[in-house]
């Protein structure tokens, strides 16, 4: 393993199939533990122990926190005591209070945070991105993010974790959103929004539990305004309450131009530019696609990780920051809160937009 980042894993749920498949072609980084409360759950060919046992492990760097969003915070608090870094799943915790007490603790321990969505890392995004730092669509003056879905107990067998709080459309897909906007348009620097929950019940539809019924107690329908630091405005939608429409996922609009962004939950996808000069010749319809020219090929789940493992060799700043998820974290819950109040909210927090991968 060499000078290999050692990773210990905490959490074998559905997530994890993902960074399994990934983490044995990641540079830098090697899977040397798991733990999960469930002893049946186990990863083969890795050494299996208890959470406790994993945070105190001699041979363990870096704690990855595959756990449910309510565990998040109390996970991470606990490696970072035993004096681990941490890299985690969005969102980095329940709330900005608990945040603030991740990243905290890891500062006086002298560790660092780093948490998901990495899929901004990929193709997709950072092509994007390059479009927007090149000025290929002017100066950005607007954007829309649309994630709609009839929510996730359709295929999910245990879906009663994304109806509760640190759940919803907005804490559980609007990671992926506001990293990538954030990315492409820099910080938020207030929101307003509305919220409504049309469903008081939801009903498992897959797996050994079909046909439960159960409570949902987090807003399942999130439409916002976002206004970057930048001036540039999002308009923001997150539903677990449509069936299906022709929206886009992320579009940027700018003074010479419009950008199409693909899916930021996947890590590549097409770009497709549209600008008045392309729309004019009689050979284009107007956009036009743009080849992948930015970001990490056939990256997957855990790729942050390896961005980790690099910047700590490198004495550098990792991109998948606590304090870029945290900002992110900032703007959720103010959005929840200017829904509940009928208000415009200032957030408190800024980040860095994180620097481009080449």
């Amino acid at each position: 393993m060499g000078d290999a980042l050692r990773v210990g894993l905490v959490g074998i749920g559905n997530i994890s199939g993902q960074y399994l498949e990934t983490l044995p072609r990641l540079p830098g980084v090697a899977l040397v533990a798991a733990a999960d409360l469930d002893p049946t759950r186990e990863v083969p060919g890795v050494r299996m122990m208890s959470p406790e046992a994993l945070y105190a492990a001699d041979d363990v760097d870096v704690v990855l926190n595959l756990t449910v969003p309510q565990a998040h915070a109390e996970v991470a608090l606990a490696a970072i005591e035993a004096g681990k870094h941490v890299y985690g799943e969005k969102p980095l915790a329940l709330s900005t209070v608990e945040g603030q007490s991740v990243l905290a603790a890891a500062s006086a321990a002298g560790v660092r945070v780093g948490c998901a969505p990495d899929t901004v890392l990929g193709t997709g995004i950072q092509t994007a991105r390059r479009c927007v730092d090149e000025g290929v669509i002017g100066t950005p003056v607007a954007a829309t993010a649309f994630m709609v879905t009839p929510g996730h107990e359709r295929w999910h067998p245990t879906p009663e974790f994304y109806y509760r709080p640190g759940g919803g459309p907005l804490f559980d897909m609007g990671p992926y959103y506001l990293t990538a906007l954030i990315t492409l348009l820099g910080p938020v620097r207030r929101v307003t929004g509305l919220t409504s929950t049309p469903r008081a019940e939801r009903v498992i539809g897959r797996g050994p539990r079909a046909g439960t019924a159960f409570p949902v107690s987090t807003p399942t329908h999130v439409a916002g305004t976002l206004e970057h630091a930048s001036g540039a405005l999002t308009t923001l939608m997150m539903s677990f309450d449509v069936w299906e429409a022709n929206l886009p996922r992320i579009e940027v609009y700018g003074t010479a131009g419009s950008l199409s962004v693909p899916d930021p939950n996947n890590f590549s996808g097409e770009v497709h530019v549209f600008t008045p000069e392309a729309a004019g010749r009689p050979d284009s319809a107007g956009w036009t696609a743009v080849a992948p020219s930015a970001g990490h090929r056939n990256a997957g789940r855990g790729i942050g990780l390896a961005d980790l493992a690099e910047s700590l060799a490198d004495g550098t700043d990792h991109r998948a920051s606590g304090a870029l998820a945290y900002h992110v974290l900032d703007v959720m819950e103010s959005l929840l809160r200017a829904a509940e109040e009928g208000t415009t909210q200032d957030i408190a927090s800024t980040a860095e937009r994180p620097a481009p991968v080449a």
